[in-house]
């Protein structure tokens, strides 16, 4: 089903990578924050909503960074270069992600930002929309956030507009080894 996910959201214009473990996916973003120029000035920071991701790396290796910080506040989200948050599943015949978006934090960050990284436990992939509500009961999801591509629009004399009303880059990073997905 990862094939099936990664053809739709990149026919979208999000781009997706996959790693065996945390560490590897971990190398990844801090590699990607530093070529895209994180730094500790307005339009250049990164916010990472808490996720059960980084509950299994060291912190002490993020904290080093400047320009990263994980206080999420609307202000610092509008302000902010890269939003970083951990989907629960993403949708193979669609390409979309899905969120319990229930913690204000989660919708921040991933609608907010320039760019949205979105962590996705490889486990995560479901097939469908049938498969994810079968899974999600309204008593534990509050809010449900879909995430399909970087935001784009097409509404202004009906010529597309890409980050209009969300993120302009997508990237969509599976862990093997992060759990999740329920």
């Amino acid at each position: 089903m990862y094939q099936q996910f990664k053809a739709r959201a990149e026919g979208v214009g999000a781009e997706v990578s996959r790693f065996a473990t945390n560490a590897e996916a971990l190398g990844f973003i801090l590699q990607f924050l530093q070529n895209e120029a994180l730094a500790d000035t307005p339009q250049s920071t990164a916010l990472w909503a808490d996720c059960p991701f980084l509950a299994q790396v060291d912190r002490q290796t993020l904290q080093q960074h400047r320009g990263l910080t994980f206080e999420v506040t609307r202000e610092l989200a509008a302000d902010a270069k890269f939003g970083i948050s951990q989907m629960e599943w993403a949708l193979a015949d669609t390409g979309s992600l899905v969120q319990n978006s229930t913690a204000v934090e989660q919708r921040l960050v991933s609608s907010l930002s320039t760019i949205h990284i979105a962590l996705v436990p490889t486990t995560g992939i479901l097939p469908d929309m049938p498969a994810l509500l079968a899974r999600v009961h309204p008593k534990d999801c509050a809010y449900l956030a879909m995430i399909t591509g970087p935001s784009r629009t097409a509404d202004i004399e009906r010529v597309l507009t890409i980050g209009v009303h969300g993120p302009e880059r997508l990237v969509i990073i599976f862990v093997d080894e992060l759990r999740g997905g329920n």
